[in-house]
């Protein structure tokens, strides 16, 4: 680390290190280093949605979810933005925001599906507790 408290290197390398260990399965050390990543570009989708993915794995669904959605409020036809919101939400117990995001996913793009199934499951869920 720096004495700015960044890590050494710059955007690009902390992108690439953070992808190396989401890989590795580091996702908290992922996440940090992609945080950095997304502060300096945070208008870089690359960086967005693999800061995501790290958040997801790392448990940080609500974080996710933001990270998720600042993808989708640049492009709401995301399909796999959309999809990892609705995965974020119902991890996070959102099982209405789940269902939403699930099904504009499973809708966009019919030909993936690991998003229908996604859906069908949240729903289950959802009736199972009388939502």
């Amino acid at each position: 680390m720096a004495d700015t408290g960044r890590p050494d290197g710059g955007p690009y390398d902390w992108y690439r290190r953070g992808l190396r260990l989401l890989a590795d399965g580091h996702a908290d050390a992922a996440a940090t280093l992609l945080g950095h990543a997304a502060t300096v570009e945070p208008s870089s989708r690359s960086v967005r949605e693999a800061l995501a993915r790290a958040q997801y794995d790392a448990g940080q669904y609500r974080a996710a979810m933001e990270s998720f959605a600042l993808i989708i409020a640049v492009n709401p036809a995301d399909d796999y933005a959309q999809f990892g919101l609705g995965l974020a939400a119902s991890r996070a117990g959102d099982l209405e925001q789940a269902v939403e995001h699930l099904a504009l996913a499973a809708a966009m793009r019919p030909d993936q599906h690991h998003y229908a199934r996604a859906l069908r499951g949240v729903r289950a869920r959802r009736g199972a507790i009388g939502g």
